[in-house]
């Protein structure tokens, strides 16, 4: 016959060794459940999100102001022009598309 207290240790050993299994996988939770309010950055951006990618790079914060200004992206606070988006903003450079977008989604998620 085991020895209960034997069991007991076993188990809690077990529990140990299942804790960071957990962490990890909160974690994952966690991001995937703020991917999910994020939403799909092609439906934040609209049409935009495809003038991005046929856009000359680099680019500057003006530059995009002045030709795509009056786009329309989806925040939680309703539709707004990329120039309101960017109105508080300091003229910079970009390199991509992706960056130009990571900077939006990240004004918009503030």
């Amino acid at each position: 016959m085991v020895d209960d207290d034997q069991s007991q240790d076993g188990q809690m050993d077990d529990e140990e060794r299942r804790q960071p299994e957990r962490e990890r996988e909160e974690v994952r939770n966690r991001a995937t459940e703020d991917q999910q309010k994020r939403g799909d950055p092609s439906e934040q951006l609209g049409d935009l999100d495809d003038a991005l990618g046929t856009q000359d790079y680099p680019t500057t914060t003006d530059e995009l102001v002045e030709a795509y200004g009056d786009y329309e992206i989806q925040t939680q606070d309703g539709a707004k022009s990329l120039e309101e988006v960017l109105a508080g903003t300091k003229n910079q450079t970009y390199d991509s598309a992706d960056d130009v977008r990571s900077r939006i989604l990240g004004l918009v998620h503030r």
